[in-house]
């Protein structure tokens, strides 16, 4: 019998030293069966303290019930997730970023408590690879207020960072030892702002929010690396950079930046892993954007704009996460206040068509996430305090909740790292 969680041709593999000598045989499946007792580990960041300061039209006020960065082990089989630590941290680290060897996480802590212009701050965590338990390495500021989300370059040697209540972006060097550097760039938005009203919002909407200054609500790099994209809700529009690798450095685009309807209010956007279409989501407005990509220039065109809600929706809604599925085939995107998670069928020309939609179980629904293999959707429900797991049915793209509730204080981001891969 094939011991499970090792593949037959492991097993052939090890079968064959065998009739080469036994010492062999053993090493073989010695080292097969520590990497398949490692565990799948979800990091949870958390809201864990109120925001300071409320500045008119915010609408997003969690009253900080998390406890920092939870950590929870996956069952492989069934998806459920039993706790395996918190990293206590007053300091909301509401976003989370693993570089891509697994040997570090970092977190955006979404808090205004440095003097600096009441600057948030960054923190570098190691991971033991054994149990994936974090050791903090160094905190620094973030270079601007409410950082709310963190990304890692394709390099590995810099962090990007987004203050969305600064309207500004930074980048942070990644030192050899895993901790952080100070900024080597910081970039201000800058323009006029949009109208209170989405152009686009569902009939009946009251949903405002963001508004009244720049706010830069992400950063990431497209799959080359060459440019860093930030969609700033304030200024609706996605602002394009060019990245200096090796000096760590933004510069504007040509364009610098391509443009919503007024009061859309761009948040989150997702690359298609053809890296072709990149589809971004408007908190405000209620919709993606299909862009075609020009890897080359960095340049956006739009063709195509839908809702994010199924036929018919009036009322207020706040859009939240979007993710592409990892084989390309559905889009999914995330509504609060509606309180579900839409998806949308990829065509041959990358255009969505909206399949259906299934209610969150929850309140709030600030993120979504899949575990690697894309059979399990993790929902956090940032005001009912609680994750939700969805079955995927990775031929339909269609949600089924498993009955799985995990309870976590104002859950804002939840990432995957599987240990017997990590390096």
């Amino acid at each position: 019998m094939i011991p499970p969680n090792i593949s037959r041709r492991s097993f052939l593999k090890a079968t064959a030293a065998l009739a080469g000598g036994g010492p062999i045989f053993a090493s073989v499946m010695k080292a097969q069966a520590h990497a398949a007792s490692k565990p799948l580990i979800a990091y949870v960041g958390t809201y864990s303290s109120p925001l300071p300061i409320i500045r008119p039209g915010q609408v997003d006020l969690p009253p900080g019930n998390g406890k920092g960065i939870h950590l929870f082990q996956v069952e492989r089989a069934t998806g459920a997730l039993s706790p395996h630590g918190v990293v206590e941290m007053a300091t909301s680290p509401s976003c989370v970023a693993l570089n891509s060897a697994g040997t570090r996480l970092y977190s955006a802590n979404e808090t205004e408590q440095l003097a600096e212009n009441d600057a948030g701050t960054v923190s570098a965590f190691a991971i033991n690879p054994s149990d994936g338990q974090l050791t903090l390495l160094n905190t620094v500021s973030s270079g601007g207020a409410g950082p709310t989300y963190i990304s890692i370059h394709p390099s590995g040697r810099f962090a990007l960072v987004a203050n969305y209540f600064g309207g500004s972006v930074a980048v942070l060097p990644i030192l050899p030892d895993g901790k952080l550097g100070p900024k080597t760039d910081f970039k201000q938005d800058a323009g006029a702002v949009g109208p209170k009203q989405a152009k686009n919002a569902p009939p009946g909407s009251f949903a405002i929010s963001g508004h009244d200054v720049p706010h830069a609500h992400m950063i990431k790099t497209d799959p080359t690396g060459r440019f860093a994209l930030t969609p700033d809700l304030g200024l609706d529009e996605i602002v394009v950079w060019k990245f200096d690798d090796q000096a760590g450095v933004l510069s504007p685009n040509d364009p610098a930046a391509v443009s919503f309807p007024p009061g859309d209010g761009p948040r989150h956007f997702d690359f298609h892993p053809n890296g072709r279409w990149l589809y971004s989501l408007q908190e405000e407005g209620s919709n993606i954007v299909l862009f075609d990509y020009d890897s080359e220039k960095g340049r956006l065109t739009p063709r195509q704009t839908l809702s994010s809600l199924p036929p018919g929706f009036v009322g207020s809604n706040f859009c939240s996460e979007i993710t592409v599925s990892s084989d390309g085939r559905y889009v999914y995107a995330a509504n609060r206040l509606h309180d579900s998670i839409a998806w949308f069928a990829v065509g041959e020309t990358g255009t969505l068509t909206f399949v259906a939609e299934e209610w969150t179980r929850g309140d709030y629904p600030r993120s979504f996430n899949f575990d690697p293999t894309g059979s399990y959707l993790y929902c956090c429900n940032q005001r009912a305090d609680a994750i939700t797991t969805f079955h995927v049915d990775q031929k339909t793209g269609g949600l089924t909740f498993t009955g799985q509730y995990t309870p976590v204080g104002n859950p804002s981001m939840l990432v995957f790292l599987d240990l017997a891969k990590a390096r």
